[in-house]
């Protein structure tokens, strides 16, 4: 399915998703030099390059939609329109964070935004994700579950199981494959068999395609595609994003499995400066109103550390609050 779907977004909305890509990176590089400064502490995974993944799906998606995904869910929980104050005092152990201070970068977590996780355990979201579809369906709701899944979770026994329910069942759901290249330190051409991780799902009847996740525009295009084929078939469907992390796999991780020759021939297709570029050339976007974009961004930053940092600790009594024995 490769059907071109016109682009029919305003330039006003053009704006507003390279402001959530650029919000991402922007956020994600804060985070970063808070871990380094230890003000963050625990597991910390960044989402830096990967940002026109979760914004071109973002760019397909009702108010009412699900979404779940993996530990590194930063940037997802952001493009749901979640506060980034309260996403960074979450990642600084605070009161006001979104999980209490609780959960940690993680375990990311609004029901107000349709957000259900973040989740720590590999390829765990996914039978959740397909639980929520299956929520639609059995209420007869017109909403899809959006389930983002890494590469190296593709070898999990749990996401064929899911697979498999959501084919036998019809369910709502768009399986999101975010293949960074690496599971942890290891290669996906030295962890997983096959062609492409997309493929695997045919077994059970689904359909799917492989996209450049490096690019805002084919990622929307193939989120639309993806959306309209679940609503006129009711069936599943996959979409493999080819993307790539900038930094390692978390804070702790030196990525010296690959080289800087391979990381700066990726930067060099930056999603950012791509859609910036395409925006200024093919949509005629003025420079100035991009530019007042990044600025009002990186103030909104200073005043999302400040918050984080100001923000009370939790109290003793939550160690023993929603905790289920």
């Amino acid at each position: 399915m490769t059907k071109k779907i016109s682009n029919s977004f305003t330039n006003k909305e053009l704006l507003g998703f390279y402001e959530k890509m650029f919000l991402i990176r922007k956020f994600e590089e804060k985070a970063g030099q808070l871990y380094g400064a230890g003000k963050i502490g625990g597991f910390c995974h960044l989402y830096i390059g990967q940002e026109a993944v979760v914004t071109g799906i973002l760019s397909s998606i009702q108010s009412e939609d699900t979404v779940v995904t993996s530990y590194r869910d930063h940037g997802h929980i952001l493009a749901r329109g979640v506060d980034p104050k309260f996403v960074m005092a979450e990642l600084t152990g605070r009161k006001d964070g979104i999980s209490k201070g609780k959960g940690g970068s993680m375990h990311m977590f609004s029901k107000a935004n349709r957000f259900y996780g973040g989740h720590g355990i590999v390829g765990a979201q996914v039978p959740i994700g397909v639980g929520l579809a299956f929520a639609h369906k059995y209420r007869d709701e017109k909403k899809i579950s959006r389930v983002y899944v890494g590469d190296g979770a593709m070898n999990n026994g749990q996401v064929f199981e899911a697979f498999n329910l959501a084919s036998l069942w019809d369910l709502p759901v768009l399986f999101i494959i975010e293949n960074n290249r690496y599971g942890m330190g290891t290669a996906v051409n030295r962890s997983a068999a096959g062609k492409e991780l997309f493929e695997r799902a045919k077994v059970f009847g689904i359909e799917g395609e492989k996209i450049n996740g490096m690019d805002f525009f084919e990622v929307s295009q193939a989120a639309i595609r993806a959306r309209d084929h679940i609503y006129e078939n009711s069936k599943p469907y996959v979409l493999e994003m080819d993307t790539y992390r900038y930094r390692g796999h978390s804070m702790s991780d030196p990525a010296t499995y690959r080289s800087k020759d391979e990381v700066n021939e990726m930067k060099s297709n930056d999603p950012i400066i791509s859609m910036k570029n395409k925006l200024l050339k093919d949509y005629k976007i003025k420079e100035d109103d991009l530019n007042n974009v990044e600025i009002n961004i990186k103030k909104q930053i200073k005043e999302v550390e400040k918050f984080s940092l100001e923000s009370p600790l939790p109290e003793i009594n939550e160690l023993f609050t929603e905790v289920y024995l």
